[in-house]
């Protein structure tokens, strides 16, 4: 057969398959949809990785110091209390490492239902004996690593009884989600944070004395819930 010849059967060949059904096409969209869907539950809420950031993080101030370490895991507008709100890496620039840096551990992590923002507690213990705990609020950026936006913390008499495992807590995004209750901490100009699908927000309120308020709330399908309401003295 003819290159022409065959040509021509191709053509005809064609002209008898019939065009894509509505149903096929609505087939073909779905699919798109479900893989629409499926990108966006890989890009849901991962604890494991935000307790795996955390444990870098205490690793790297063991190994490179410790403020070398907060400011390599700070967001550009992260936040420190010092004790009122200081912007991290301007405060982390004047700072030297000390001879050994604190050691620390999380406990505990609460997730936004897409993962967007996290919260994580746990011990920390100086090198002079003292203890006490951390909180930190991460967030994820476009690639998908996590950086602190908020860390704070304070002295203990006893040390926090470590768990078995961290803990971990996914909030709720299949549901409606209520406005966060009136009694949910707010001051103007205060360091606060959501995460884009609104399932967990964070609030720091701080006096002029420097007491501090820290509150973090999750949606947990049917109410919001808190999860963390720690209250710091005036130092």
């Amino acid at each position: 057969m003819s290159l022409r010849a065959a040509a021509a059967l191709a053509i005809m060949l064609g002209a008898l398959v019939p065009p894509a059904s509505a149903a096929a096409q609505q087939d073909f969209q779905l699919s798109r949809s479900e893989e629409k869907r499926e990108r966006e539950r890989i890009r849901r809420a991962d604890p494991a990785k935000v307790i795996a950031t955390e444990l870098a993080f205490a690793r790297t101030a063991q190994e490179k110091g410790q403020w070398t370490a907060f400011a390599e895991f700070a967001a550009d507008d992260a936040v420190m209390f010092v004790p009122q709100p200081v912007n991290a890496r301007d405060w982390l620039k004047k700072q030297k490492n000390p001879p050994q840096a604190v050691r620390w551990q999380p406990h505990q992590v609460w997730s936004s239902c897409d993962g967007t923002v996290a919260v994580t507690k746990g011990a920390w213990q100086r090198p002079n004996g003292t203890v006490g705990y951390f909180t930190t609020v991460w967030r994820r950026k476009r690639d998908g690593t996590y950086e602190w936006v908020m860390d704070q913390g304070d002295g203990l008499a006893q040390p926090l009884a470590a768990p078995e495992m961290i803990g971990s807590k996914v909030a709720d995004c299949y549901s409606a989600i209520d406005p966060l209750p009136a009694d949910t901490p707010s001051r103007p100009g205060a360091p606060t944070g959501q995460s884009r699908d609104g399932t967990l927000a964070w609030t720091v309120l701080v006096e002029t004395d420097g007491a501090r308020a820290v509150d973090v709330r999750y949606w947990d399908g049917g109410a919001w819930q808190t999860a963390i309401s720690e209250r710091v003295a005036a130092e």
